[in-house]
C-alpha cells in the first residue's frame, strides 16, 4: 500500500513539473512543433537515466523511493502517449516532414539523455 501511495505521490508531482516545463517551453519556441513534450520527454530521460544508475550504483535507494521517482514522478513527466498523438495529429495534416522531425527529436535526444543522464551518475 505504501507503495502504491509513493507512485501516486510521484505522479503528482511529475504532472505539475510536466505542465511547467511544457508551459515554458511553449512561451519559449511556439507550438508549431511539439517543442513541450520534446522537452519533457529529454528532461525526463536524463532525470531516469542520472536516477537509475545512482540508485543502483552508489546510493541504497528504497524500493518505495524508485517508485516515487522512477514511476512515479517520471512516468507523469514524459509523455510518450502524447508524444504518438501529436505525430498522428502532424500526420493526419499533411506536415509530414514536422511528423518525422518530431519522432527522430524525441527518440535520438531521449535516448541520448538517458545515456548523459548515465554518465553523470557515474562521475557523481
Amino acid at each position: 500500500m505504501l507503495q502504491i501511495l509513493a507512485v501516486g505521490c510521484g505522479g503528482f508531482f511529475g504532472a505539475i513539473l510536466r505542465y511547467l516545463i511544457s508551459g515554458w517551453t511553449y512561451q519559449l519556441f511556439g507550438t508549431r512543433i511539439p517543442y513541450g513534450t520534446l522537452a519533457v520527454n529529454i528532461i525526463g530521460s536524463f532525470i531516469l537515466g542520472l536516477f537509475l544508475v545512482l540508485a543502483n550504483e552508489r546510493f541504497v535507494v528504497s524500493d518505495i523511493m524508485r517508485g516515487f521517482v522512477a514511476i512515479g514522478m517520471m512516468g507523469a513527466l514524459t509523455t510518450f502517449s502524447t508524444f504518438s498523438y501529436e505525430t498522428i495529429t502532424l500526420f493526419q495534416d499533411s506536415l509530414f516532414l514536422k511528423a518525422g522531425l518530431n519522432i527522430f527529436l524525441n527518440l535520438a535526444c531521449t535516448l541520448c539523455a538517458v545515456w548523459a543522464g548515465s554518465v553523470v551518475a557515474k562521475i557523481i
